[in-house]
């Protein structure tokens, strides 16, 4: 259910490391990691190798192969260089950012890196306008300049203090422009970046094999030589490879149940990487539609989520109840639908009902996605549904489809009310709010919100310090809590399993929890 578009950066890093198992090892210092590659499995594969055609998790893998100007060096929550040697507003209204790339940047293959890739990289993006792409992560840039070979200016339409934490996320990662058409997207199964690793060989929905990228200038200090990521379907078989020792660490996708066996369980190999996350669960209701693009039914289901129970009976409490569309740990958060519904009632709903001259049982569909996030996606549809007609004010239908074609069926406006998933693009209350307002937005579900969109955002934008956007983001959330057209779930937590011989895994997430799989290595024993 998850999904950038995602999609969307946690901010915290990892909150503690609970060992499943002991054993004894001394972290080398710098280990190159020689000998087998260090082999991660995920349930996230790329729905695309191409950056500019994917807002979601396939940004896992272009983090590692690709470069951005910024990034997340380990332990940052602000952007720092990356391909870029500096970055910088260069007015007091963040109208006009600046970036001097790095000196001799090259692409693995040996192609140089300039201030040309880089615009190029950015202008493909918006030319294409990919409708699963990032472009819409650009809605404040006017233009992009270069001046000689390593700086490129980015001229805003209007102030835009988030831009460099835009330029930080793996959607604007440089491309090779002989490599990369400038208005459609690249098929087949190559990718030519400058980051940390090459794409050595890669199989659709069953593998990538990256090894060191020798030409790689930036922050990342590689500690392994090859890493090898793994997809599975489900977190079972994903955890039974790791038993097996058929692979190394697990991230995002473990199941509720899986997680606390790792727990639970005794004299072990295996230890759980345990921190605090920012990816949240919610339903999306279509304007359009004759019943869920009513604000009383909106509101009415509002007043009946039980998100406890939710969080309880199908997660396991892996998870956290979520009251506003900005997380907990943001500056932001707010418990706005709390605020305004307070625990479940029937009753209450039901008075929602009839006062919008709802006398009947109003029917809906959900919809929701089969082949990502674990089994917990249907058992918690199940439980929504369950909640619902237990009230005796709705008859619930449940829908589902692979998460491809569930993708092309939201953007066509074909569901009624659907679950979605999101993995924030960076740290900033922000990222929760505009990438699903406005007459096109990430979810491909008009939602206006006029207040929001040409007032609230625009404000806080113009705010360089983001302490400043906490009453926007307040007032923000208050709106979306009010038109309930986005209902939130839950708030998750990051796991991330290894055998005891692996380490890294603590600096592993940046703060958009993307995995910087360089930081993996393996010990070295006593």
């Amino acid at each position: 259910m998850f999904n950038r578009n995602r999609f969307l950066g946690r901010v915290a890093a990892i909150a503690s490391v609970s060992l499943v198992a002991g054993g004894c090892g001394l972290l080398s210092d710098g280990d190159s990691g020689e000998g087998a590659p260090i082999v991660v499995g995920t349930t996230s594969a790329p729905s695309t190798l191409d950056p500019a055609g994917a807002w979601d998790g396939s940004w896992e893998l272009y983090r590692n192969i690709y470069q951005t100007l910024l990034a997340y060096p380990n332990g940052a929550t602000a952007p720092q260089p990356d391909a870029a040697q500096s970055c910088s507003f260069a007015d007091s209204s963040s109208r006009t950012y600046r970036c001097t790339l790095r000196a001799g940047l090259k692409f693995a293959d040996g192609d140089p890196l300039n201030a040309e890739a880089v615009k190029y990289s950015v202008d493909r993006i918006r030319a294409i306008n990919a409708p699963a792409g990032p472009a819409g992560l650009l809605g404040s840039l006017d233009s992009v300049d270069t001046s000689g070979d390593r700086e490129v200016v980015f001229h805003l339409g209007r102030s835009d203090a988030t831009f460099p934490f835009v330029l930080a996320t793996p959607a604007l990662s440089i491309v090779d422009p002989k490599d990369y058409p400038a208005r459609a997207l690249r098929t087949g199964s190559g990718a030519d970046g400058s980051g940390p690793y090459k794409l050595q060989s890669y199989q659709e929905d069953r593998q990538a094999v990256l090894t060191s990228n020798g030409n790689y200038h930036g922050f990342a200090q590689r500690q392994n030589d090859a890493v090898t990521i793994r997809y599975f379907q489900d977190s079972a078989g994903m955890v039974k490879a790791l038993r097996d020792k058929q692979i190394d660490v697990t991230y995002r996708g473990l199941a509720a149940d899986d997680i606390l066996a790792l727990q639970q369980q005794g004299n072990s190999d295996l230890q759980l990487v345990d921190g605090a996350g920012t990816d949240i669960s919610y339903l999306v209701f279509d304007p359009k539609d004759p019943w869920a693009g009513r604000p009383a039914v909106r509101r009415a289901i509002a007043q009946l989520v039980d998100r406890g129970a939710i969080a309880h009976k199908v997660y396991k409490d892996t998870v956290d109840p979520l009251y506003s569309m900005v997380p907990k740990g943001l500056v932001g958060h707010t418990t706005a639908f709390f605020d305004k519904y307070g625990d479940p009632s029937a009753g209450k709903a039901r008075t929602i009902l009839q006062d919008a001259g709802i006398h009947q049982k109003v029917p809906l569909t959900l919809w929701y996605t089969t082949d990502r996030y674990g089994s917990e996606t249907a058992l918690m549809f199940q439980e929504l549904k369950r909640q619902l007609e237990g009230s005796g004010l709705f008859t619930v239908t449940l829908r589902s489809r692979p998460w491809k074609s569930y993708v092309v069926g939201y953007q066509k406006g074909e569901y009624p009310v659907f679950g979605r998933g999101w993995s924030p693009d960076f740290p900033d209350a922000d990222n929760f709010i505009a990438p699903f307002t406005g007459e096109h937005n990430a979810l491909g579900t008009p939602y206006p919100a006029k207040e929001i969109t040409d007032r609230l955002l625009p404000h806080s934008r113009a705010q360089s310090d983001r302490a400043g956007t906490v009453d926007d983001m307040a007032q923000a959330q208050r709106i979306i809590a009010g038109d309930a057209q986005l209902l939130p779930l839950w708030q998750g937590r990051q796991y991330v399993a290894a055998s005891d011989d692996i380490s890294g895994g603590e600096q592993a997430l940046d703060p958009s929890t993307i995995m910087m799989m360089w930081t993996l290595h393996r010990k070295t024993s006593w």
